[in-house]
């Protein structure tokens, strides 16, 4: 992603990031004040890329090929 990008729509998020799910997904965590911090510009929501980012990325599954296994 562009390090310019400093605001992001709702549907520029999900173009940048479909893991989201859909708008009405995204409108349905903000009236319940979940899901990724999101900042009102007038009538107008507007997200950060690594707010989006923090969210997606806050709950890792851990695999079994991802736990790095030390060596002596």
């Amino acid at each position: 992603m562009k390090n310019e990008l400093r605001a992001l729509s709702p549907k520029e998020a999900l173009i940048y990031y479909p893991a989201l799910g859909t708008l009405g997904h995204l409108a349905n965590l903000r009236c319940a004040k979940r899901g990724p911090r999101f900042f009102k510009v007038g009538k107008s929501v507007v997200y950060r890329p690594k707010d989006l980012e923090t969210y997606l990325f806050k709950q890792p599954i851990q695999t079994k090929d991802s736990i790095e296994v030390g060596h002596d």
